[in-house]
């Protein structure tokens, strides 16, 4: 007897399903295909057995994890070791829709596992009708718990580290193409333009840029003289080639021109030298993000030719999953399909024809060394895509066996084996890879210890604030207690210590009820400062009448009223 569980998994958690009749469904596969759509014979085939809903939307992930790299996850095992009978007479049979989680599944638990025919079919059936079988769970959560487990898992796949994204290098580069064709349009447009007015500039000046400039600096030629000729000397850094120029702007036989016209000129004269300019910070820029995304590829072959193979292919990811042979004529698609339709000789090289390997070779070598390069450039762009740490240890070998294959077709001296460059090559980069991560461990336990005491800078603020606030009433009311003694002392200079104590017990009790009762603490603090006082200085001489004959007098008033 066989006893048949079907394993679920769902966003909202694992679920085991006990499926009756087994042999008879096996059996009859068509009818298991008709009765998936209809809930009610599909509950006769299928009964739930347990459920294991994840405790939060971070485990889901974590499993949804590991089932897709086909891992059996500690809730998984956990579950299945509480649910599934595997003590008994009966035969256990698991089925799991994926072969790889059903592969790891009987390593762990030593079972037989199905993974196709009847089960797939009931499977289906499980994923349309999984809210129905479990209680609780209604059709709305379970397409929430969907979405966001979705939403997480894709997130989570799609990440990457910002400074290696290929995407700006395929940016940069055909935008560096299109601002040579602009600056070359343009600059040919200038050359017409103010060819009207000094034609003789032309053929002194061959450089576009530079041209560009000239028109620039020199304006009318009529103007030019011996004082800007340190200026231009500047601009085509060659004194014989200035004098040559203000030689030509006296002798020249180009029309007048208007200083209207001249202004517009000047205009677009300084709108292409700010081209090139940004051009220049362009190509500084692709160097950079070359040597962050594709160190190896640009040192093998260069930053221009290397961004320009990544362009082609459309990321670094598709140029490592090409073939050398790919490589090798990538950019010639045109002349590949057009020499296989007239079945004449197929094309040696594509965009890496522009490495300076090909331009040094021999013509009967051109086609050995592209070959040569290709591979080695598969190599580069493979390491450089799944490698963790970049480094351009080994784009700076394989240049170096580049060269000793050129100097072989070359001399004959035989280069040095595949085997023992790549050894010292993964000597040498492991070392370099350990410094750059001591680096970078070093600049993260700063940035933490910095946080840390931005954090306990800003706790101690908060408690300083706090403390100011208090000392601050406190001293408030101090001030005004000394205030009122003052004017006491100004309006009664004369007055005896008894009313001076009835006055003092009456400010207590005024600023008690203006302030609270920290104030009284103040005022006593203050007194016990006076006594200490009185008692260190020698004691004032009282007045001659006593207080009881003073009392008396008062006595003898009020009877005498």
């Amino acid at each position: 007897m066989v006893l048949l569980h079907v394993l679920f998994e769902h966003a909202a958690g694992y679920a085991l399903f006990a499926i009756k009749e087994v042999e008879e469904i096996g059996m009859l596969l068509p009818q298991v295909e008709e009765s998936v759509m209809s809930i009610g014979k599909f509950n006769s085939m299928v009964s739930l057995a347990a459920f294991f809903p994840f405790k939060s939307a971070q485990a889901a992930l974590d499993n949804m994890n590991a089932i897709s790299e086909g891992v059996v996850h500690a809730d998984l095992k956990l579950f299945l070791e509480t649910n599934l009978p595997l003590s008994g007479k009966k035969k256990v049979v698991l089925g799991v829709s994926d072969a790889k989680v059903g592969a790891a599944l009987q390593e762990e638990f030593t079972i037989s596992i199905q993974t196709g025919g009847v089960v797939a079919e009931i499977t289906r059936g499980l994923r349309l009708h999984f809210h129905s079988l479990v209680k609780g769970l209604t059709g709305i959560a379970a397409s929430k718990a969907q979405l966001g487990l979705g939403h997480s898992y894709s997130r989570a796949k799609v990440k990457f580290n910002v400074n290696r994204v290929d995407n700006m290098i395929i940016q940069s580069i055909a935008l560096l193409d299109q601002l040579d064709k602009d600056i070359n349009t343009f600059a040919m447009r200038v050359r017409e333009w103010y060819g009207y007015h000094f034609p003789e500039l032309i053929k002194i000046v061959a450089d576009n840029s530079m041209y560009c400039r000239m028109a620039q600096l020199i304006g009318n030629r009529k103007e030019l003289s011996e004082e800007n000729l340190e200026s231009m000397e500047e601009v085509v850094m060659d004194g014989a080639k200035a004098q040559a120029i203000l030689d030509a702007s006296r002798s020249s036989m180009g029309m007048d021109i208007s200083p209207i016209d001249l202004i517009n000129i000047e205009r677009f004269s300084t709108r292409v030298v700010s081209l090139a300019a940004y051009r220049l910070e362009l190509q500084e820029y692709l160097r950079s993000k070359m040597s962050q995304v594709a160190p190896n590829l640009a040192a093998l072959i260069g930053e221009v030719v290397g961004a320009r193979l990544i362009s082609h292919a459309g990321s670094l990811t598709n140029l490592a999953k090409y073939p050398a042979s790919t490589v090798q004529i990538l950019g010639a698609e045109k002349a590949l399909f057009r020499a296989l339709k007239t079945r004449g000789n197929t094309p040696k090289y594509g965009l890496i024809f522009h490495s300076t390997f090909i331009g040094r070779a021999a013509a009967k070598n051109k086609g050995r060394i592209s070959r040569y390069l290709a591979n080695k450039c598969t190599i580069a762009s493979r390491i450089d895509c799944f490698s963790e740490i970049p480094t351009s240890v080994y784009g700076d070998k394989l240049r170096e066996q580049v060269e000793e294959r050129l100097s072989f077709y070359e001399t004959g001296e035989a280069p040095r084996k595949n085997m023992d460059v790549m050894k010292e090559a993964v000597k040498e980069a492991t070392d370099v890879a350990s410094e750059i991560k001591r680096k970078l461990d070093k600049k993260e336990k700063k940035r933490k210890k910095r946080e840390k005491k931005l954090q306990d800078a800003n706790g101690e603020t908060n408690g300083e604030e706090a403390e100011v606030g208090n000392g601050e009433a406190n001293t408030s009311v101090v001030e005004e207690k000394k205030e009122v003694q003052a004017e006491e002392q100004e309006a009664e200079p004369t007055e005896t210590s008894a009313k001076k104590k009835k006055k003092r017990k009456s400010e207590v009790a005024e600023v008690e009820a203006e302030n609270g009762a920290g104030a009284e603490g103040v005022l006593a603090k203050k007194k016990k400062r006076k006594s200490v006082a009185a008692d260190d200085e020698p004691a004032e001489e009282m007045p001659e009448t006593p207080v009881s004959e003073k009392k008396k007098k008062k006595k003898k008033k009020e009877t005498v009223e």
